[in-house]
């Protein structure tokens, strides 16, 4: 028989995490799945009783000390797990035996339409929610009469099945989870009969929401918690409550400012005035200063929007727009033409001043703001 520590590649002394790692290498090389060479199958064999000795330390003690590891095989006869071959492969198998009946529930996520005066001072909602919670009558076990599971009487608990198939390198142990209890080691034999042992049932329940101030479109309030309840009575995942911002009927958001657009007459543009504008703290006086231009604008400071977590407002800057009167009187015209002969002006050939291609009016100053 060929020495074990040789067939391995690996020292006396070598650890356990050593011959694992060498095990592995050489699987990967001679495995006849990989390599389809007739001759690698021996030494495949070869190296995975190497494996199954080295790889138990009371079988290795047996053969440090001369002994034969193989004895209780039945004349050479080897058993090793398809987990090991797989742990070659893939780096490592995972954890084996019943899970857990109780596991983690879903985040949910649900949305809230909130008006332009919500945002900007924020809030506090009462949403109805429907996700699933844990049933009452059985306390999440999923349980009837305050019974409980019992052990499987096919895996005995172990949440697996093992079957021992032969094949050209020996005997092969696979593992499958087992079909009785579904892989949690126990049945449940008097299901709960309002949650059929899910251990929870869908219900609709309301929740306090405090909205803070400033907050946007798309944002998204995190409440831990209060998402569905998991099965078996597992803790609740999460709940997203997602801003949906309405659509002001005049003013305009942008960030933490507000627009808001007016029209004046040409007289009251030329003379100046005062305006009463509606706003979120109520109606307010504008100034209007004479010879203000169409699309000029008047800025409110500190009646825009709450800035979100941080203290202060933004602005409400209102533009302007002059309107110029479409249909005149005979009487209207004669006195705009003695107004424009007393400006020196020349009622046939009226002064042009060119403006630069960025003063194109009133949305051309909302546009420009908003691409700030």
């Amino acid at each position: 028989m060929a020495d074990l520590y040789e067939v391995l590649g690996v020292h006396r002394d070598s650890s356990f995490d050593e011959i694992k790692k060498a095990y592995r290498k050489l699987a990967r090389e001679y495995h006849p799945d990989v390599n389809p060479d007739p001759s690698v199958k021996d030494k495949f064999k070869d190296i995975t009783a190497a494996y199954e000795v080295l790889s138990d330390p009371s079988k290795r003690q047996k053969y440090d000390l001369g002994g034969d590891p193989f004895s209780q095989f039945g004349g050479g006869a080897q058993n090793f797990g398809f987990g090991d071959i797989m742990d070659a492969f893939f780096g490592g198998g995972g954890s084996r035996g019943p899970r857990s009946r109780a596991r983690a529930g879903q985040d949910a996520l649900i949305g809230v339409e909130l008006d332009l005066e919500e945002i900007c001072f924020g809030t506090e909602r009462e949403l109805t929610v429907e996700t699933a919670v844990r049933c009452d009558k059985c306390g999440g076990t999923g349980c009837a009469d305050n019974s409980k599971p019992q052990t499987c009487g096919i895996c005995k608990g172990r949440g697996e099945i093992q079957q021992v198939t032969r094949s050209f390198i020996g005997n092969v142990m696979t593992s499958r989870p087992c079909n009785n209890c579904s892989g949690y080691g126990t049945v449940i034999p008097s299901p709960c009969s309002e949650c059929a042992g899910d251990g929870r049932v869908r219900s609709r329940h309301t929740i306090s929401v405090k909205v803070p101030a400033g907050v946007e479109g798309g944002n998204r309030i995190h409440l831990a918690g209060q998402g569905e309840v998991g099965p078996g009575g597992g803790p609740a995942g999460d709940l997203y409550v997602e801003i949906i911002e309405k659509p002001h009927e005049f003013l305009i958001r942008d960030g933490k400012d507000l627009h808001f657009s007016i029209a004046i007459s040409m007289v009251a543009a030329a003379l100046g005035t005062v305006v009463e504008v509606d706003t979120l703290d109520g109606k307010q006086q504008v100034e209007i200063k004479p010879g203000i231009q169409s699309a000029d604008a008047v800025t409110l400071r500190g009646f825009g929007v709450t800035k979100f977590r941080a203290n202060g407002r933004g602005d409400l800057i209102v533009h302007v727009e002059v309107e110029t009167p479409q249909k005149l009187s005979k009487e209207e015209q004669d006195i705009l033409r003695k107004f424009a002969l007393s400006r020196g002006e020349k009622l046939s050939s009226f002064e042009v001043h060119h403006r630069s291609k960025h003063h194109d009016g009133l949305f051309g100053k909302v546009r420009d703001a908003f691409n700030r």
